[in-house]
């Protein structure tokens, strides 16, 4: 499976970012004493679990910013599903640009490949029915695109990524405005023809009132399946439905099969455990 990477800039200041942190003004001070400058090594990074991958080409650019010399192979790709000890890199080069990099890239593999792995999770639990995962923007602050990029890599989809490229209007816009109508109404007039509208709603009567106001997207917030396929009825295909609250691998089967189209879960991204990979020199 190949994906489209975020903008290379986006990948390139995290990387970058992510290793000042870690080199702070004196750099590796360990593989600068114990290792000798021109010693020559080989390693491979492996799967120490099971799970889908996301964040390959996100980590060998970690090692190529520490050292361009560092020879880096991919024996995996982004998206792939891997069983324990899948070997996902192999590396050759300098050994002190190796250790120097290795805890940035696990940390950028490890983590994005978790996203995807709870993502798929999710994916898998409700591939019986027309709905689909999406994330939401509860991300790790500066590396949103990277952790959406995870998403689809784990079968997902991509909710927006900003404030700036849809509107969400939601209970507290609502009672800032006034009320659903109202709320809906500014929205429309202030929105340009090719942006969507979506507003949260709680209860049934506030989904007539959505409706009634035409709303193009409805958040069926924290409704357990039963009042969301009384919801999926009302809609009866007039507004797109998104289901949100305690969506886990274990509860998603319900909501889906109630007959919302998407699922979001903010946790695949914020809260999902890392995969546990592993560098080892040979």
């Amino acid at each position: 499976m190949t994906l489209a990477l975020p903008p290379f800039n986006l990948v390139d200041e995290a990387v970058r970012r992510a290793l000042a942190e870690d080199l702070g003004d004196a750099g590796d001070i360990t593989s600068n004493a114990v290792i000798p400058a021109d010693r020559q090594a080989k390693a491979v990074i492996a799967a120490r679990k099971p799970g889908v991958i996301a964040g390959l080409r996100i980590a060998t650019h970690a090692f190529q910013v520490v050292d361009p010399a560092i020879v880096v192979k991919q024996r995996a790709h982004d998206g792939d599903t891997v069983a324990a000890g899948a070997v996902l890199l192999e590396l050759s080069g300098p050994a002190r640009g190796i250790t120097t990099a290795e805890r940035v890239a696990l940390n950028f593999l490890g983590h994005l490949s978790g996203v995807a792995t709870a993502t798929a999770e999710i994916a898998k639990a409700i591939a019986h029915t027309k709905a689909h995962v999406c994330c939401t923007r509860k991300t790790t602050p500066g590396l949103r695109a990277l952790e959406k990029y995870a998403v689809r890599c784990g079968g997902g989809m991509n909710h927006r990524f900003g404030l700036y490229d849809a509107i969400l209007i939601k209970d507290n816009h609502i009672a800032a405005a006034g009320g659903v109508t109202e709320a809906i109404t500014a929205a429309r007039k202030g929105a340009g023809h090719m942006v969507k509208i979506e507003v949260e709603v709680d209860t049934l009567d506030q989904l007539d009132v959505a409706l009634a106001a035409k709303a193009d997207v409805l958040l069926l917030d924290n409704m357990d399946p039963a009042t969301l396929k009384e919801a999926v009825a009302r809609v009866a295909g007039r507004a797109v439905t998104e289901a949100s609250g305690s969506i886990t691998k274990a509860t998603a089967p319900a909501i889906a099969e109630a007959g919302v189209d998407l699922l979001s879960a903010g946790w695949i991204t914020h809260s999902a455990p890392c995969l546990d990979v592993g560098l080892d020199f040979l």
